[in-house]
């Protein structure tokens, strides 16, 4: 019997893997055979096998390509139920059944990309035939191969994409070394040591030499519409060979410290490869932080220079970034860390010189110097085990962290994971909305995209600025193929309503990417259907600061993928969720996330502050590095990002992640976006405070409350209500859109004379907004 199938079903490989073709409900129940074979017009002529399990009358829908081999015995399937899986292969045992969805599920289950919108009931988005075979990993088969050798043989698997880079000299015999558990010494990470190489070199020199000397390296578009500028490959060298020159006839050394405190200008990433290229070691401070955040970083380091602008508009405001530097130097002047150098950039388009503040022998004008300098430089070639940045994170005591990452396994580790976790083709044009201020902006505005040839958006402005449709002007501009920016952003963007998306053309768009928080499944779906046209991938890509690179992440073409989750470990890196006594936890769970082993980009350090480091990263767990962050992995081995460990909160006796209220929440039709604290409470030990923003034009109502925490109860727990729903204007936001979850905890338990510095916000405004409505 054939019948043609109009309908989405979900059907097993009998070799275990799920897939869904367009495939109708067929009225089988009469047939008399025990096997029926039906013809679907999905990809590739598939064919469905629905076969009558005569041992338990379980029927199921099973289905072969033409290549596969058909067994028609049930026995072939996996027990779903058991993925107890053995050593940091785990995730191997669950992708041989991959993937059986979320469970029964009694309506639509997936969608192929390009074919189908993403709605609330789908759990699986399965790439095209077309997207897969042109993808540099196009199945599970080609990702388990490959992991499995980044994992039995890290050394030969890693040194076989090490040697594709330039090396002045090869690495010893080990290509790496690891001490992770601090019962048995001093925690130790190298790779390539003894290799000398330069990633600058790698950036420009070896493209220029490839042939690619005239293809763009850096597209820049200003705050305001119509102020662009690009640099080439051969251009880009110019220019930091000329920056190079100045800072060594500055007394710069290999080892300096250089402090970077700009905007998003082509100055920025220049700046970062002069540094590179003579062997100093860079700390870009984000160009929003406070003159007292900006000294203690000056404080830390101690650098010979810094490097500034005079000004900067962002959106229609205009920051006078030099009189937060000049305050910066006084404070550390007086802790006895003078800087006998500032070179400034006059950006014109904010501020013109004469009328920025000045003090002479200290303050010289970029444009005065840089161009007169040569445009070659030699390179300081150094050992891959060289620091090559520095940058200063957060820490949970309010004193900075200074991360400290080296030159060789960085490079090799941003290179390859931005290769693959982007599908990266030679004709890409790529955009990364985030700010060389923050870790993103290191490896995958600067670093990644350079060594691997790309070009690059640079963007110095606000992505709502003029108006909400900035960012797909931008991207009909410059046909921007791949796109990684922030959930925050997305969120932001879809509250303001799809009419700004939809107006543009975006058919440039091919890969989408999210990074810095989970991305919620409502905000991954909107930003998958609406910006992707549903026919882009969602690299939801989760790492750290400290990683340097990519740790979890769908490899476009690989997989189905899951909204909102990060799904599978890059190649090399060895995931583990342990519970409270760091006990590995198998299968189906939820606990901390660890890393066994270490990777290629992993930072060594904590600049000046060992004991920190190992304290922070490496005692909590013993063997593993502590990531801080919480994590459920799913019966199918997908992992899903619960938030910080710090912003779990314990209900009598419940630990309930803030992402998964959030996102509970943000599921809700007249909410656009929330952020969850803990509060304090006399019963419960910790209750749920919830800042709620409406979509645009929703008035607050006390009927609206009581649905948000209605619609908590029903998709988590009665236990995981939100005490309270504090309506909020605004989210207290960095400019490079990360929510500052300390002022709202600050504001949730009245603790106003506690608020700290807010001036890293993008509108620190909002906090005042948030204050006056604390009683509604």
């Amino acid at each position: 019997m054939a019948l043609e199938l109009p309908h989405l079903l979900p059907y097993k490989l009998v070799k275990g893997q799920t897939l869904v073709a367009q495939a109708a409900r067929a009225e089988l129940a009469s047939s008399s055979s025990s096997s029926v074979i039906l013809k679907s017009n999905f990809i590739n002529n598939n064919y469905i096998n629905y076969c009558n399990n005569n041992n338990n009358n379980e029927r199921r829908l099973v289905v072969r390509r033409d290549w596969e081999t058909m067994a028609s015995s049930p026995s072939h399937s996996r027990n779903n139920n058991d993925i107890r899986t053995i050593n940091h292969l785990r995730h191997v045992d669950s992708m041989a059944t991959m993937p059986s969805g979320a469970g029964k599920i009694p309506r639509l289950n997936a969608v192929i990309l390009g074919e189908a919108l993403a709605t609330e009931e789908n759990d699986l988005v399965f790439p095209t035939d077309e997207f897969s075979q042109q993808a540099h990993v196009p199945s599970p088969q080609k990702y388990l191969e490959m992991y499995k050798r980044s994992i039995e043989d890290p050394a030969g698997f890693w040194s076989e994409i090490a040697s594709q880079f330039y090396w002045k000299q090869k690495w010893d015999d080990s290509v790496y070394s690891e001490n992770l558990d601090v019962s048995k010494g001093r925690v130790n990470i190298e790779w390539f040591k003894g290799g000398i190489t330069n990633i600058c070199y790698n950036c420009l020199d070896k493209n220029v030499e490839a042939g690619l000397g005239d293809k763009i390296a850096l597209y820049w578009e200003g705050n305001d519409t119509g102020f662009d500028d690009s640099l080439t490959y051969s251009q880009l060298l110019h220019k930091v060979c000329q920056l190079a020159n100045y800072l060594k006839d500055m007394g710069v050394q290999k080892g300096d410290a250089v402090v970077i405190y700009l905007p998003m200008l082509l100055e920025l990433p220049i700046t970062m490869l002069a540094c590179a290229r003579i062997g100093a070691v860079h700390s870009v401070v984000f160009a929003g932080f406070s003159a007292e955040s900006l000294s203690q970083r000056i404080i830390d380091c101690k650098p010979k220079v810094v490097i500034t602008c005079n000004a900067v508009k962002r959106g229609p405001k205009i920051i006078h970034l030099k009189d937060i530097v000049d305050a910066a130097l006084v404070e550390s002047a007086k802790t006895g860390v003078p800087i006998d150098t500032c070179l400034v950039y006059e950006n014109q388009l904010a501020m013109k010189r004469d009328i920025t503040k000045w003090q002479d022998g200290r303050d010289i004008w970029w444009q005065d110097v840089i161009p007169k300098y040569p445009t070659e430089c030699a390179v300081e070639w150094v050992d891959a085990e060289d620091p090559l940045f520095l940058l200063y994170t957060s820490g949970s005591t309010g004193k900075p962290k200074g991360v400290l990452h080296t030159t060789g396994g960085y490079m090799v580790y941003t290179a390859t994971t931005f290769k693959y976790a982007f599908d990266y083709k030679p004709s890409d044009v790529y955009w990364c909305t985030a700010d060389c201020g923050w870790i993103t902006g290191h490896s995958y505005v600067t670093y990644g995209p350079l060594l691997n040839g790309a070009s690059c958006i640079v963007f110095e402005g606000a992505p709502n600025y003029p108006d909400s449709g900035r960012c797909w002007d931008i991207v009909d501009k410059y046909k921007v193929t791949i796109f990684y920016t922030a959930p925050t952003l997305v969120r932001s963007l879809m509250r303001d309503g799809d009419e700004y998306v939809t107006r543009y053309s975006r058919k440039s768009l091919r890969i989408l990417g999210s990074v810095g928080e989970p991305i919620n499944p409502s905000a991954w779906r909107w930003f998958y259907n609406v910006v992707g046209d549903s026919r882009c991938p969602i690299s939801d890509t989760w790492w750290q600061t400290e990683t340097g690179g990519f740790m979890i992440t769908p490899l476009p073409g690989a997989w189905p993928q899951k909204p909102g989750s990060a799904t599978f470990p890059f190649f090399g890196v060895k995931p583990v969720i342990v519970d409270e006594k760091g006990v590995e936890i198998e299968g189906e769970c939820s606990g901390y996330l660890c890393v066994k082993g270490s990777w290629p980009g992993a930072f060594r350090t904590l600049y000046g502050d060992y004991e920190r480091y190992e304290t922070t990263y490496f005692k909590p767990f013993t063997g593993y590095y502590f990531t801080g962050d919480g994590c459920s992995r799913d019966k199918d081995g997908y992992h899903w990002l619960t938030g910080r460990v710090d912003d779990v909160i314990n209900v009598s006796g419940h630990r309930i992640g803030t992402a998964e209220v959030e996102s509970a929440l943000v599921s809700h039709p007249k909410c656009a976006e929330a952020a969850v604290v803990g509060i304090e409470h006399e019963v419960k030990g910790q209750a749920i405070y919830a800042f709620v923003t409406l979509v645009e034009g929703e008035p607050y109502s006390e009927e609206l409350r009581k649905s948000l925490i209605l619609s908590v109860r029903k998709q988590i727990g009665a236990f995981a209500a939100p005490e309270r729903i504090h309506w909020a204007p605004g989210l207290p936001k960095t400019r490079s859109g990360k929510i500052m979850r300390r002022i709202l905890r600050k504001i949730a338990s009245g603790q106003l004379d506690e608020l700290g510095d807010t001036s890293t916000l993008a509108d620190p405004n909002v906090v005042e907004q948030l204050i006056s409505l604390s009683n509604c």
